[in-house]
């Protein structure tokens, strides 16, 4: 993808009962807003609002986290109090495209963050799982209209993710790349190309650079400050590249704002132009007015960093 094509993206939660499935604060894990609840987190006047904000920042991308924030057809028993209809999606979706921002749709099959997925989140490797993600991953192709990308989540499937959870799953060996061709194929199917979090390869270096289809969009994500091949998260954008995968390294202002900028000038630097995809900018907040200066701030970082990469 030439660089005048770049992709500057910012993940916006509909849905986000993607966390935990208990309160984990007595347990010393004291991260607000991470366990599931009952009722939609996402206000409308918020929503409305980063929309206008994304077109000022020259976000061109808004890739969103649906989860249990749309009623779907083919499971409706995934729906909470406040759940939006098709329909309301459906108008934001084309709302976007004329503000020129392309919606992506994401779902978050990491067995670390599908507490979206209720009762089936239990149901690891059975016919129902498989028959649940096969049906919400062709619903939400068809409902955006076949997106080119679709994002499958799959990050932190391990033990100290999980460890403040009621019910630890972890896929391991053949099970989890099994079950992750088998999104992949759901999603090349419907025409789309699918893009995950890499930090699988963090703890499976090896196995990853066996058998990771070149054909998945990656977004390492890396949320430091200091930038060099020491570190796990700066490094990994190096070993994809070396290996020769398509990126869209992601960024966050979740301990320092100012990482996606750096994040754009490491990556510019050691990425080749054809393989560096774009950035994606990440809040972990969900969209609620309380939070509002959280999203914004992150925008504005996105602007930020667009303009270097476009005047450097």
């Amino acid at each position: 993808m030439p660089n005048h094509d770049m992709i500057w993206a910012q993940l916006i939660h509909l849905g986000y009962n993607f966390w935990s499935d208990r309160d984990p604060r007595p347990s010393g894990w004291n991260i607000e807003y991470v366990t599931a609840e009952p009722k939609m987190r996402c206000d409308r006047s918020l929503w409305d609002d980063l929309l206008r904000y994304y077109v000022e920042c020259g976000i061109n991308m808004a890739v969103i986290d649906v989860g249990e924030g749309v009623a779907y057809d083919s499971h409706p028993e995934l729906a909470v109090e406040g759940t939006w209809k098709k329909q309301d999606l459906a108008d934001e979706l084309a709302k976007m495209r004329e503000m020129g921002i392309e919606p992506v749709p994401k779902l978050n099959f990491s067995t670390a963050h599908d507490a979206w997925l209720g009762d089936y989140g239990r149901m690891i490797a059975t016919k129902p799982y498989y028959d649940v993600c096969r049906d919400l991953i062709a619903e939400l192709m068809e409902l955006f209209d076949t997106p080119r990308l679709f994002h499958l989540g799959m990050d932190e499937e391990n033990w100290s993710n999980q460890k403040h959870y009621d019910i630890c799953v972890i896929r391991q060996h053949d099970l989890w790349w099994h079950d992750f061709l088998f999104l992949v194929g759901e999603v090349e199917k419907a025409g789309g190309r699918a893009w995950i979090w890499s930090d699988y390869v963090w703890e499976h270096p090896e196995p990853f650079f066996e058998r990771m289809p070149k054909s998945v969009l990656q977004s390492n994500w890396y949320y430091g400050y200091d930038f060099n091949d020491e570190l796990t998260g700066s490094r990994t954008y190096l070993d994809l590249e070396a290996h020769g995968y398509d990126q869209i390294p992601a960024g966050s202002n979740w301990t320092e704002p100012a990482n996606f900028t750096k994040t754009v000038e490491f990556c510019t630097e050691h990425v080749a132009p054809e393989r560096l995809h774009g950035f994606l900018q990440t809040v972990w907040k969900p969209t609620v007015e309380e939070r509002r200066w959280r999203h914004f701030e992150a925008a504005a970082e996105v602007g930020r960093g667009r303009k270097w990469f476009e005047n450097r």
